[in-house]
């Protein structure tokens, strides 16, 4: 995968993830929310926003909520469960939590299904 290719990956899942969050702790999810989440411009938000619902990832209502649709869903649950297991395995092998989960993030998207999946069987037979 080239590096380009695999940059818009990671920043497609960054936001799915970040939606899937945020989904969590407020009534519905707006632009401004995920600006705020992730410490980007609103305008790179919006263009971002376009992009994924043109690749169906997620809906706006007219009010400017943001829904992940059942394909973002799926996605962004299946990186926030890297994420949340190679944090929690990070922590268990000593590393500080906010570097476990900056660490966690960076790995999240650059290991194979395959790999994610021996990893995951290790860890919770280890956890």
């Amino acid at each position: 995968m080239s590096y380009i290719k695999h940059k818009s990956k990671e920043s497609v899942e960054d936001y799915l993830e970040t939606i899937l969050m945020l989904e969590k702790r407020l009534p519905y999810v707006r632009s401004i929310d995920i600006a705020h989440e992730l410490d980007y411009s609103k305008p790179s938000v919006s263009v971002a926003m376009r992009n994924l619902r043109e690749q169906g990832y997620v809906d706006m209502d007219d009010y400017g909520h943001i829904h992940l649709t059942d394909i973002g869903r799926s996605w962004a649950k299946s990186v926030l469960e890297r994420h949340e297991l190679l944090t929690e395995w990070l922590i268990k092998l000593g590393v500080e939590k906010t570097m476990a989960e900056e660490d966690a993030c960076r790995l999240e998207h650059d290991m194979s299904d395959e790999t994610f999946a021996a990893l995951k069987k290790h860890i919770l037979e280890t956890l």
